[in-house]
């Protein structure tokens, strides 16, 4: 608590250092912000769509998926009435699918509380699945011209330098200073691109995991880690929790140009996702095929490969089996090929096995 009390002393300090921001950073965003779509056209959807997707996901990834979303489910409505296959499929290899899912429920919600327009209310949006605080705000002030806040992990980061605090960013007392400092310095116009300035500065020039690209920076004279020479320290979290290790083993079995898949349980990790056969422990071909009831015709060994989630790290080993007059027990499906890359969402923690797998398709031609 001692450094949180340090923060509200140096916010009391900083206000009229911090007042002359603004200026500077919006005529900063006006010559140096990236050109997204989501910008050119800054409706509620497109923003709140742009948001989610962009949670944990760097924008050049997140670029394709957008415009083939919007293309596909361009309205609230549409979104609501998608089935599940296409919304997953959608999403597909843009990881933590709960986002998409809470997506639908909130529009479902719209439609039925909001008239399918999402509400000019902060106080309404954070009540919709999905939606917290930051994102609430982002839509609220982008879409809305609200004077409300939006501050993401980008915005804890730059506040932390500029005013030189070593009070860690996880802590909620912590966050909520930050916020209502934002509020009191948020313009009389312009709302949403001053927020999108902060956002636009922390992921192009005051960025994580490194020393920061100060020399571009358009506050970097009122910065005091800056002044200081230690920004890259900057801000202080409490550590994480090492992640958990599980073993895998994959089956990628296939007859007749097709790859069986099986549906994952409703709840808990990459939930109701279609997947290879999938095993616990490390296992030989043979056991592993064994334990599922698969007759062996060949085995190819596909090697190793690893995928980090949040708290878990699966560490794999892959096999492609080849059988003939198998009928598999449970909800699985037997795909061709236009079949899987159409209809079948599977996660991107196996995209090495997937990839061995067109290859496998390319070589039958």
């Amino acid at each position: 608590m001692k450094e949180v009390l340090k923060l509200e002393q140096s916010l009391q300090q900083a206000q009229e250092l911090l007042a002359q921001i603004p200026p500077l950073l919006l005529t900063w965003y006006d010559h140096s912000a990236r050109i997204l779509p989501w910008r050119q056209q800054p409706t509620p959807y497109r923003v709140w769509v742009s948001e989610i997707m962009l949670q944990q996901t760097r924008v050049s990834a997140v670029m394709p998926y957008y415009e083939r979303f919007l293309s596909a489910l361009p309205t609230v409505g549409a979104l609501a009435d998608a089935p599940e296959e296409v919304l997953l499929k959608l999403w597909e290899g843009l990881g933590y699918y709960n986002r998409v899912r809470n997506m639908q429920k909130a529009a479902r919600a719209v439609m039925e509380q909001h008239g399918g327009e999402l509400p000019a209310s902060f106080e309404e949006l954070v009540k919709l699945p999905g939606i917290g605080e930051y994102t609430a705000g982002a839509v609220a002030s982008i879409a809305y011209g609200l004077r409300v806040p939006a501050v993401d992990g980008n915005v804890l980061r730059i506040l932390s330098r500029w005013l030189l605090s070593r009070a860690d960013v996880t802590m909620p007392p912590v966050k909520r200073a930050y916020q209502a400092l934002v509020q009191q310095m948020l313009p009389a116009e312009r709302v949403g691109d001053f927020n999108q300035a902060l956002m636009e500065l922390g992921a192009t020039v005051c960025l994580p995991n490194g020393d920061p690209l100060c020399e571009s920076c358009p506050v970097a004279g009122l910065c005091r880690a800056r002044e200081r020479g230690c920004a890259a320290e900057l801000p202080v979290k409490a550590p994480k929790k090492p992640r958990r290790e599980e073993k895998r083993t994959i089956l990628l079995v296939v007859s007749e140009g097709k790859v069986l898949l099986t549906k994952r349980p409703a709840n808990g990790l990459l939930a109701g996702l279609w997947e290879y056969l999938n095993l616990e422990g490390h296992l030989s071909a043979q056991e592993a095929a064994a334990h599922c009831g698969v007759p062996v015709s060949s085995v190819r060994r596909l090697g190793a490969a690893k995928h980090i989630f949040s708290h878990i790290e699966w560490k794999m080993r892959g096999y492609l089996i080849q059988v003939s007059g198998f009928t598999p027990q449970g909800e699985c499906v037997w795909a061709d090929q236009l079949q899987f890359e159409e209809q079948y969402s599977v996660p991107s923690a196996f995209q090495q096995y997937t990839k061995l797998l067109r290859q496998y398709w390319e070589d039958q031609r």
